[in-house]
């Protein structure tokens, strides 16, 4: 719950133990705008914060499921210039992400690594309770193949961010993020899911 916002103070706790950490990060949007409104704090902009804090391994951070409106006619430049590996939402279509998470889990190695999933990486019709949904996303199955792909790194945290039940009368995006972040729970170091 929360919004993105919140990931920042998070990975400022997490950096004071662990130094620098990898990030695998699930969402529509980048989140490396640096004002809106006068504000250099606010849901669009905490990876910009850490990297400008020196909270992220920039070769270890990966944005997979990134699409749609942008307030930059180049969105991907700045984490691109910062050595993020992006992976649009296009590239991730009609296919499953096993082999992509291969390739993280081998980016990530054995240094630490958060996880951040903003629910609106999945596509609205499977999570249509968040503030901004942006059409043609993920679809639960990719997200527990990236969920599920990240076993066995060595994960320090994790959230589950952007869930706002009150625009889903279904209900489908408030059990698809518990659900999302059980799985995440179940990946941690130590916990025996057999």
């Amino acid at each position: 719950g929360g919004d993105h916002t919140v990931t920042y103070p998070i990975l400022q706790a997490v950096a004071e133990k662990h130094g620098p950490v990898g990030l695998v990060h699930v969402d529509a949007h980048t989140d490396t705008g640096d004002r809106a409104l006068g504000e250099k704090i606010y849901h669009g902009t905490p990876f910009r914060r850490c990297v400008e804090e020196g909270l992220l391994d920039c070769s270890r951070v990966v944005q997979i499921g990134i699409r749609g409106s942008s307030y930059d006619p180049d969105p991907y430049k700045y984490c691109q210039d910062q050595g993020f590996r992006v992976v649009p939402a296009e590239e991730c279509w009609r296919k499953s992400l096993a082999p992509l998470m291969g390739e993280v889990r081998t980016q990530m190695g054995d240094k630490p690594v958060y996880i951040s999933f903003d629910i609106d990486g999945l596509d609205p019709a499977y999570a249509p309770g968040t503030g901004t949904p942006e059409i043609a996303g993920l679809t639960p199955v990719q997200a527990l193949e990236i969920i599920r792909g990240c076993k066995g790194l060595n994960i320090v945290g994790c959230d589950l961010v952007e869930v706002a039940p009150m625009y889903d009368v279904s209900g489908n995006t408030a059990l698809l993020g518990a659900n999302l972040l059980f799985e995440m729970l179940c990946i941690l170091p130590g916990v025996k899911t057999r």
